[in-house]
């Protein structure tokens, strides 16, 4: 690793560990400190940022998917002046919707209910592109991390998730190297949104990967591997 290479926290999504960014970790340690956040222990956006803020050193680049780049905005919003750098991959910057906060209410109520496990099955169509649905290995990766996260988590999760506030008045106001990441297939935060975060944050780069859903760190990991190392070494 590069001694003037900045640290960078990598902050998982929904349900998500850090098997989320295996690849980046192994492929980024040349250039960089990668440093997984834990987004198992609290119940609120804020409560993700203190934590992340309290673990991390002073200064670092930060990058999010989905959930965690919900936390990332949090982080933003707390200690702008401690991220040197931010990437915000399949993600948005928007409040829940209602129609959002009742699915999501849906799926309290089945983990409430010892259904944890029915959760995953229902929420991989969203969750990778069609064509990787038989894929037996990322299926079968994604379902395994929701399982070691857990319902309790996956409760405490949801309930930050419904309760985040909306960020895109705050995104003028970045100013820090920001790249977007969007898989093409992306059917949770599609591309509109994606554009949406870039039209507001100065200078910011969108990057958009074909043939790809959510997951895309998982999905196509060279891909994200290839853009966030740009984004650490030129940004």
């Amino acid at each position: 690793m590069s001694s003037s290479a900045p640290p960078l926290v990598l902050v998982p999504g929904l349900m998500c560990d850090a098997e989320l960014w295996a690849h980046q970790c192994r492929h980024l340690s040349d250039i960089a400190d990668c440093q997984v956040a834990d987004t198992s222990r609290e119940d609120s956006m804020e409560g993700f940022a203190r934590a992340i803020l309290a673990a991390a050193p002073p200064r670092f680049a930060l990058a999010g998917l989905s959930m965690g780049g919900l936390i990332a905005h949090a982080v933003m919003a707390m200690a702008p002046e401690r991220v040197l750098k931010l990437a915000l991959v399949g993600t948005n910057a928007r409040a829940d919707t209602p129609a959002q906060t009742g699915r999501r209410r849906e799926l309290v109520a089945l983990a409430e209910n010892g259904c944890f496990a029915e959760i995953m099955p229902l929420l991989m169509p969203a969750l990778v592109h069609p064509g990787r649905l038989h894929d037996d290995l990322l299926v079968s990766e994604v379902a395994t991390m929701a399982m070691r996260v857990g319902a309790a988590a996956f409760l405490r999760q949801t309930r930050a998730i419904i309760g985040r506030p909306d960020r895109r008045a705050a995104l003028p106001g970045y100013r820090v190297p920001t790249l977007l990441i969007c898989g093409r297939e992306d059917v949770i935060t599609p591309l509109d949104l994606h554009e949406e975060m870039a039209d507001a944050i100065p200078g910011s780069e969108l990057a958009i990967i074909e043939d790809c859903g959510h997951l895309s760190t998982l999905e196509q990991p060279q891909a994200v591997t290839t853009l966030l190392r740009r984004w650490l070494q030129y940004a």
